[in-house]
Order: structure tokens, then C-alpha cells, then sequence
């Protein structure tokens, strides 16, 4: 919280976009005053008059209610160093996001811009999309430019993954039909937002890779995401932002969450070794880094703590390629033909003596296993080293199973 307070402090943050990005608009003010997360009523609902000392501005229940493009609802959360504010929109331009993009032009200037409408775009307006969503985000980005100082921070976040069954409020019967091919749409309406944007000079954010393997937190409209995704979410922005600024955020805990190993127990090891453990710093998605490295098969590889853009170590510097490393030409290596033809006679007296071996099973098979230091000990019943062992009396028992007759009427249940 205090960490979020500090980046944030006497800034004004603009958050745009459709009913997911209001949620990052919640957990933003959520974590600048509390170290918790939305709760699920909280993510559900929309156009409340106050969500955690916030004031609905426009729209919302101000006004009509309703799952139409017309929509409106602005959000804001003001405090003497702080201010964060949501502007809902269901299309990427329009009269709607000119007008509001003017007020920043007569009036303050926002340091963060957090944008992001797809979905909306690809499946209420036109079937056709692909060509207005295109000149849509080639308007938006031009008036963004054309607006905004040099010194704020544009920030294009892409659309999440969707699910193949979409339940969501802005899918009405007239466009069910497009729910199975929302999926696939929103990939290639994010290449446009990524490329356009990059184009603009703006950053891009790509969430839908950073929750390509977190679907089991998306709930079961397969739209929007639970609290927990939207922590992560806010970490990733806010880690950006940081680097984007040049603010170094200090180093959070990197003990992993996850209960300890068999191995550890009987070593005395706290925390799992480093294989164990996943993808970013720890589970509870606090700090993870922006995206893989870049050269993954260079250099050392990326351990636990270590920052890939900031502070970079020596062992990265040197990626030149090395004339030793190749392989020599493999036809120096290929034996003849005839290597591999050889007589009969040449492998007879091989077999002459392996009569008493194989027959009696001569001494060398003779050989009892080994008990010492590092193998249970089945006799004196105990072990000597603490190295991962099943222990003898651990045998799984055999489960009973009953007696099957599948010429009979009905089938015998196993419960």
C-alpha cells in the first residue's frame, strides 16, 4: 500500500475503457488506501454512487441503467496527493472519447493514461470490424499524441483471453451467435492495438500473454477475471510504470508460498529449492517481471530476485557468437561402409565362454545389495541419512475391486 501510495503521489492517473478495465480502476483505489483484495460483489457491481470513499461523476445510477453502447458512467477518487479517475466507453473513438479527451486539453493534464476497448468494438457495431477498429485506434492514438505533454504516460493495455462460452452482459441474443469466434477475434484486434500503438510511441502492455496460463482465475462468463487476477493485473501495471518513470520499488518478499517438499522435511530446508518454484517471484503476485528475457539461451539464466531491464550483471553483456562452440563438420566423423559389415567368424569365439555364466548365474551375479550410508536398511529398520526415501512400511495396499458381470442387466455401481 505504501509503495503504491509513494509512485503515485501527486498524480493524476485516467483510467479508459469497458467493465474490466473499471475493476483495475477499483483495485487501484482499493490498494492506495487498504492492503486487500475486491471482493466479488464489488467486481460485479457497476455504477454504485461510492465504491471505497469514491463519487460517481456521470452516469452510472445517475442516470439509466443499462448493457447498451450508449452507457455512461465516470468514476473519481480524489484525495490532497491522489487522484485517480474511470471513464466507462464501449468503442475505441468516438464523439464520446473526443469530448473527453478535450477536457484534457482545457484542463489538468493526466501524468498515466491506461486505455484499452476491444471487445465491444469487434461484436456490437459491424461485422466488419477489422477496418473501423484499425482507423478507430489510428484516431485515438493521434488525438492522445496530439493532446497530451511529452511527460505522460500512455499506457495500451491489451484484452485478456476470453473463453469459448462467452456470458457477458454486452453479448445480447441479436450477436450470440459471435460468442464462440470472440476468442480468436480478440487476438488479432490486439495485434492491431499493439502495433498502432507501438507506432504511436505509446506502451504496450500484453496481458493477454501474461494470463495465457491463468484462466483458472477467469469466472464463468469468460469475460471478466476474479480479484486475485486483478491483483496480479495491478502489479504488472504498476511495475511497468516504475520502469517507465525510473522509480526502483523495493524488494518484497521472495519466499515462495507453496508448501514444502518431502525432501525438504527431512533436510531441514525453510523453502523449496529453486526448481519448485514458478514463473515470477512468488505466488501471491506481487512483483512479477515484465516479460521473459530476451536471450534465454545466453548467459546465465534468470534466478529468483533479479531484475531484467535494471542493474544488469556482467554475465550479460558478452552475447557475441563464438566460432569454438560450432560443431565440425559431421562427414569427418562418418565411418565407411564397411566398418559396419563384419564376419560371422569374428563374434563366434565371443560366445564360447558364456555357457556357466548364463546357466548357473556365475559369482559376479552373486552380489547382495548394498545397505550402507545412503539406502534403507530393511533389517535393523532404520536409515542413516536423511536423503528422500519410501519408507518400508508405506507399501500401498491393493485397493478391492468387485466382480464384474457384463452379460448382466445393470451394471454393479462403484460407490
Amino acid at each position: 500500500m505504501k509503495t503504491v501510495q509513494q509512485l503515485l503521489h501527486n498524480k493524476f492517473v485516467v483510467v479508459l475503457g469497458d467493465s474490466i478495465q473499471r475493476a483495475v480502476y477499483k483495485d487501484l483505489v482499493l490498494i492506495l488506501q487498504k492492503d486487500s483484495h475486491l471482493s466479488a460483489s464489488q467486481l460485479k457491481s457497476k455504477g454504485e454512487f461510492s465504491f471505497e470513499n469514491d463519487t460517481l461523476v456521470e452516469g452510472g445510477r445517475l442516470g439509466e441503467m443499462n448493457n447498451g453502447t450508449q452507457y455512461r458512467e465516470v468514476r473519481q477518487y480524489r484525495t490532497d496527493h491522489h487522484l485517480v479517475r474511470f471513464y466507462f466507453i464501449t468503442r475505441t473513438f468516438s464523439q464520446y472519447v473526443e469530448s473527453i479527451i478535450s477536457d484534457f486539453e482545457k484542463g489538468i493534464k493526466p501524468d498515466l493514461v491506461v486505455v484499452n476497448s476491444c471487445v465491444w468494438d469487434i461484436s456490437r457495431y459491424s461485422r466488419q470490424w477489422a477496418v473501423e477498429y484499425r482507423e478507430n485506434l489510428k484516431k485515438l492514438f493521434m488525438k492522445l499524441k496530439s493532446v497530451l505533454p511529452e511527460e505522460s504516460l500512455v499506457i495500451w493495455n491489451m484484452t485478456m483471453p476470453l473463453g469459448r462460452k462467452i456470458l457477458g452482459g454486452f453479448l445480447v441474443p441479436e450477436i450470440e451467435h459471435m460468442g464462440p469466434s470472440l476468442r480468436f477475434d480478440v487476438i488479432e484486434a490486439n495485434y492491431f492495438g499493439a502495433t498502432l500503438a507501438n507506432e504511436s510511441g505509446f506502451d504496450v502492455l500484453d496481458l493477454h500473454y501474461q494470463f495465457r496460463f491463468s484462466l483458472q482465475h477467469r469466472t464463468r462468463d469468460g469475460v471478466h477475471w476474479n480479484a486475485v487476477a486483478h491483483r496480479k493485473l495491478s502489479s504488472l501495471l504498476l511495475q511497468h510504470v516504475a520502469e517507465a518513470w525510473g522509480v526502483e520499488l523495493p524488494k518484497l518478499d521472495q519466499q515462495d508460498s507453496k508448501p514444502a517438499t518431502q525432501q525438504n522435511r527431512q533436510s531441514g530446508l525453510s523453502t523449496p529449492p529453486v526448481r519448485y518454484r514458478g514463473a515470477y517471484s512468488n505466488e501471491r503476485f506481487s512483483i512479477p517481471p515484465l516479460m521473459p528475457a530476451a536471450r534465454y539461451n545466453n548467459g546465465q539464466g534468470w534466478v529468483q530476485g533479479m531484475r531484467h531491464f535494471n542493474d544488469l550483471r556482467p554475465q550479460f553483456d558478452d552475447f557475441r557468437p563464438r566460432v569454438d562452440n560450432f560443431r565440425p563438420r559431421v562427414d569427418d566423423f562418418r565411418p565407411r561402409v564397411d566398418d559396419f559389415r563384419p564376419r560371422y567368424d569374428d563374434f563366434r569365439p565371443q560366445f564360447n565362454d558364456f555357457g556357466p555364466q548364463l546357466s548357473g548365474f556365475g559369482p559376479q551375479f552373486s552380489i547382495p545389495p548394498y545397505l550402507g550410508t545412503g539406502y534403507p536398511s530393511h533389517r535393523g529398520g532404520e536409515n542413516l541419512t536423511p536423503a528422500p526415501y519410501w519408507p518400508a512400511n508405506h507399501w500401498a495396499k491393493p485397493k478391492p475391486h468387485r466382480q464384474y458381470n457384463p452379460y448382466a442387466r445393470m451394471r454393479t455401481h462403484r460407490y
